[in-house]
C-alpha cells in the first residue's frame, strides 16, 4: 500500500512495452553516433528516464505525445548528467562529443558536446521558449514537425519556421564555442 501522501500510480493508457520500445529507439538514435565513447547504452538511458518520470506527477491518462515530450526532457537531463559525470572524470582532457547529424543541426564540426547543446538550449529558452521546446522535441524525442505542431497546438508551417530559426541560432551559438 502506498504512503498516504503519495497517490497510487495507475498504468498509462498506452502499452508499457510499446512506450518502452519507442523510448529505446529514441535513445539508440541519440547514442548511435558518439563513436563508442559512451558509458550508457539505450537500456540504461530508458531505465533512468522511467525512474525520473516515476518521481514526478502521475502519468495515468497522459496522451502518448505528452508522455514522449516528458520523456524527451528526462532523456536530455540523463544525457547531460552523464556528460557532466564524464567531464568531471576527465579533469580537463578533451571532451566527449555527440553527433547531431541525425537532426540536420549542422555546425562547422560534425560532433557536438551535449553540455554545449544544453547550455545553448538554456540560452535559447531565455530568448524564445517555444523555439527551445521545438528543438528539444525534435532532437531528444525525435518527433516530426507534424507531431510537434500537434503537441504544441501550432501549425506545421510555424513549427517549420521556428525550427529553421532555432537551428540557425544554435549553429551560430555553438560555432562561437569552437572559435573561442
Amino acid at each position: 500500500m502506498p504512503p498516504q501522501d503519495q497517490p497510487e500510480r495507475q498504468p498509462l493508457d498506452h502499452s508499457t512495452a510499446e512506450l518502452y520500445h519507442e523510448l529505446r529507439k529514441m535513445a539508440q538514435r541519440l547514442l548511435r553516433s558518439d563513436g563508442g565513447r559512451r558509458t550508457l547504452d539505450p537500456t540504461d538511458v530508458v531505465h533512468e528516464v522511467f525512474v525520473r518520470l516515476s518521481r514526478g506527477e502521475p502519468l495515468d491518462g497522459l496522451a502518448r505525445a505528452s508522455f514522449l515530450s516528458l520523456a524527451a526532457t528526462a532523456m536530455r537531463h540523463v544525457l547531460v548528467d552523464e556528460a557532466k559525470r564524464r567531464r568531471a572524470l576527465k579533469r580537463g582532457r578533451d571532451f566527449e562529443a555527440v553527433a547531431l547529424s541525425s537532426v540536420h543541426l549542422r555546425v562547422d564540426e560534425p560532433e557536438l558536446d551535449v553540455l554545449d547543446l544544453d547550455a545553448a538550449l538554456a540560452k535559447l529558452k531565455q530568448l524564445d521558449e517555444r523555439q527551445a521546446r521545438i528543438v528539444e522535441l525534435r532532437f531528444f524525442a525525435g518527433l516530426s514537425g507534424e507531431q510537434v505542431a500537434a503537441l504544441l497546438g501550432l501549425t506545421r508551417r510555424t513549427v517549420t519556421n521556428e525550427w529553421a530559426m532555432a537551428r540557425a541560432w544554435l549553429k551560430r551559438e555553438l560555432g562561437r564555442g569552437q572559435r573561442e
